[in-house]
């Protein structure tokens, strides 16, 4: 049984499913005065500290889009880093706001666990990583391999899938973080790394010698990443996904952090950017937030194509192109609600 499972039979947690949230989370958030944002141990481009020590990346972004929507002040975050192991336990208990690290949207966590995922900000699949000198072109080759695979992760039961699948065998070799998994196969202790594809190209663009590595060309899952909060409190997952959406659209609309005081103040002749920016309307107070709460989370944080090309995209050291990432009107699968 899973440690939270094992909390919920013992009656130590109740935030979960029909009685969860019992409270209201954004009455709660603003009364403490910040958002307390779970994310990852550590994923280069996704979620790092800074020399200051100030988290930033992909993820955590989301975190401060939701403090601008509230506050008005993108600041206003704490940070709990989670495990695999840990992360669902730090939202169930309400220790933690929202999730937002790399975490797969799938059946169980949603209906069996009881949380709710307010979208998808980034479409992964689960891939592997060796070392170039291992002389293995192909993950149909990998029968008998050492596998650093973190664990309670989908990553784990989708490799286990995969060789039972292809009968193949491995060895496991079980870690908590991906740190811990980077270190364990740079030092050999592992012939292969898997995680989401994107993880692995964070991974390798971080090590002293990238060009040493090759990650595999299969890809052998859906790996859907984003946001989740605990089921019960219906507006404060509006909040956070609706935020969500409001980085998305604004992209759409071609409304940026550098240009948001043009489009706010009447730029742009598209009713939904009207909406989207407060001009029209009361899509802030339908959330119970000011107006201007789109406003502040593109003024502060950017739009969603702003925050992907600056922590992960091409013209970083992650290097990741848009692919399906783009926008649907890119060709690509990202695509919000309308702001009407």
């Amino acid at each position: 049984m899973s440690t939270l499972k094992v909390l919920l039979a013992a009656g130590a947690i109740t935030a979960v499913g029909a009685t969860g949230a019992a409270a209201s989370t954004l009455d709660d958030v603003r009364a403490k005065g910040f958002v307390q944002c779970g994310v990852s141990t550590g994923v280069p481009g996704f979620s790092f500290t800074d020399d200051a020590g100030n988290w930033r990346g992909f993820d955590p972004s989301v975190c401060q889009a939701v403090a601008a929507a509230v506050f008005g002040d993108s600041s206003k975050v704490k940070y709990t880093p989670t495990t695999g192991k840990t992360r669902f336990t730090a939202l169930a208990s309400g220790e933690i706001d929202m999730l937002a690290r790399n975490t797969t949207w799938t059946f169980s966590r949603d209906v069996d666990l009881g949380f709710t995922f307010i979208g998808v900000n980034y479409y992964d699949g689960q891939g592997f990583m060796i070392p170039k000198g291992l002389g293995v072109g192909s993950a149909s080759e990998l029968d008998g391999a050492s596998v650093c695979i973190q664990t309670g992760t989908t990553t784990e039961l989708n490799l286990a899938d995969f060789f039972r699948t292809n009968n193949m065998n491995y060895e496991p070799v079980p870690i908590e973080t991906n740190e811990e998994a980077r270190t364990n196969y740079l030092a050999g202790r592992c012939d292969v790394y898997t995680t989401d594809a994107s993880g692995l190209a964070a991974s390798r663009a971080a090590f002293d010698n990238p060009g040493d590595h090759i990650v595999l060309p299969e890809i052998i899952s859906k790996e859907p990443l984003g946001p989740l909060v605990r089921q019960g409190d219906e507006q404060w997952g509006d909040v956070v996904r609706w935020t969500l959406n409001a980085m998305i659209n604004a992209e759409e609309y071609g409304v940026t952090s550098e240009n948001v005081d043009e489009m706010a103040g009447g730029a742009s002749n598209n009713p939904e950017v009207a909406r989207l920016l407060g001009s029209e309307g009361d899509l802030g107070g339908m959330l119970g937030l000011d107006a201007k709460w789109a406003y502040n989370v593109i003024s502060q944080v950017g739009n969603y194509g702003e925050v992907f090309e600056r922590y992960i995209g091409s013209e970083t050291p992650i290097g990741l192109e848009r692919g399906i990432n783009a926008l649907y009107t890119d060709g690509g699968l990202i695509y919000a609600p309308p702001m009407r």
